[in-house]
């Protein structure tokens, strides 16, 4: 072989040697499963607002449905609530929640959130965003970030400081965020209940009704918001933190007027919740209170003009299909501290005369007792009378009541009311009235 050949080929072979070898065949990966598809049994909106205040045991969660169909879950309870939240969630909602709201960083209000996001997922959380929170708080939000949930804040936009954080939920609904402002307003500097002192504080309103979500407010809290004339008028207040004594006073309830309210707790907790004190004040106030460790879960209507409360329990004697309804804030109150209390009693204040000696204006607010058709058993509501014309039966509340072929007298909530014929019924406007030849009823002492 000639030199030029063999140079060729030395070069040939050199170059050969110079490449880089072939990769490795690609290793065979895991595939990650595909979580299975969410689904939702929630019917098609109704052009109500809705607020069904949940049954979690010691702890809160409250879901509102706007009537355009927006959702915003208030909490989602201690993580014992968890089986229960990701089996109801999808029967009211009819896709994965507009907006989380973590009212503070305490586990009896955050605790099943990491569940209910899995089954249910959302799209916005707000949460007050306070500093020296919990590390495993801090965990959650870490991981509910990671799943690319879009965090919002509590804090006033920075080109109206002064105004406070609306939160749209369709037409003619707003969730309003009452505290905290930073940092257009410091935070409450409370050393032993800083979280709670901080929490946030929500007015949701439609139309002449409103709902006041109080989270684990603080007395500072209320004291602050009073200070600073918040709009805190109410048709239903969600007591503050579970009923224990402190933020609920007889001035804070003065400011908001609540017809009702509700008080989240599990039955035997450890902290005594509700406390008496703080039944009394509501006792006093006159509004109507609903508790979950008594009644279960609470769920409210409202079409703007009237808010619509069913217990999922009632009281011994109460007819299974009893609603309570209260007139929207643009009515008068009427107002009469002995009717509070008690569901069985009343939904409303009767109509005591005020300094001037006139009787308040506005109409009283009705509890819907169906209208008997025969002694003992209650027809349906909205039933045609015998005399064919349409009646729903609903029975005044702040009068009392009684039969023609009886010497007695009764509340309109008493469950014997329920036995007396329409054609026989007839109402006082005032126990005094009642009273004048005739005695009390003992099934409800009026």
């Amino acid at each position: 072989m000639s030199f030029r050949p063999r140079f060729v080929l030395a070069v040939l072979l050199a170059l050969a040697a110079c490449k880089d070898p072939p990769p490795p065949p690609p290793q065979p990966t895991a595939t990650r499963p595909a979580e299975p598809p969410r689904r939702y049994f929630g019917g098609t909106p109704d052009g109500k607002l809705h607020v069904y205040f949940f049954d979690v045991g010691q702890g809160d969660a409250a879901l509102i449905v706007s009537p355009d169909g927006y959702t915003a879950l208030v909490d989602t309870g201690p993580a014992s609530a968890a089986e229960h939240l990701v089996n109801r969630l999808p029967e009211l909602l009819t896709q994965r929640l507009d907006l989380v709201v973590l009212t503070h960083p305490h586990s009896d209000h955050h605790g099943a959130l990491e569940p209910v996001l899995k089954r249910v997922g959302a799209r916005q959380l707000l949460e007050p965003q306070l500093g020296a929170t919990p590390k495993a708080y801090d965990a959650l939000l870490g991981a509910v970030a990671s799943q690319g949930v879009e965090f919002i804040s509590p804090s006033p936009s920075p080109a109206t400081p002064n105004a406070l954080q609306r939160l749209p939920l369709g037409a003619g609904v707003s969730l309003t965020v009452l505290w905290p402002r930073a940092p257009t307003e410091p935070l409450l500097d409370v050393p032993e209940a800083a979280l709670e002192a901080n929490s946030v504080i929500l007015r949701l309103t439609y139309g002449d009704t409103a709902v006041l979500f109080m989270a684990d407010a603080h007395a500072r809290t209320v004291d602050h918001l009073l200070t600073r004339n918040a709009p805190m008028q109410a048709t239903l207040l969600k007591v503050a933190a579970h009923g224990t004594e402190g933020p609920t006073t007889a001035a804070f309830l003065s400011a908001v007027g609540p017809r009702a309210a509700v008080i989240s707790a599990g039955e035997g907790n450890l902290i005594g919740a509700p406390a008496p004190a703080t039944l009394k004040q509501l006792e006093a106030t006159g509004a109507q209170v609903f508790r979950t460790d008594l009644h279960g879960e609470v769920q409210v209507v409202s079409d703007g003009k009237t808010l619509v409360v069913t217990p999922q329990r009632l009281s011994a004697g109460v007819p299974e299909d009893t609603r309570y309804s209260y007139l929207g804030l643009g009515t008068p109150m009427p107002r009469d501290a002995a009717l509070a209390g008690d569901p069985r009693r009343s939904t409303g204040r009767s109509g005591t005369r005020d300094a001037s000696g006139k009787q308040p204006t506005g109409k009283m607010y009705t509890l819907s007792l169906d209208d008997p058709t025969d002694e003992g058993a209650p027809s349906r509501a909205g039933s045609r009378s015998r005399s064919g014309s349409s009646d729903s039966g609903a029975v005044k509340v702040g009068t009392y009541v009684g039969s023609v072929r009886s010497d007695v007298f009764h509340r309109p909530t008493c469950r014997n009311v329920v036995k007396i014929k329409s054609s026989n019924l007839v109402t006082f406007s005032s126990r005094e009235e009642a009273s004048r030849g005739r005695r009390p009823a003992r099934d409800c002492n009026p």
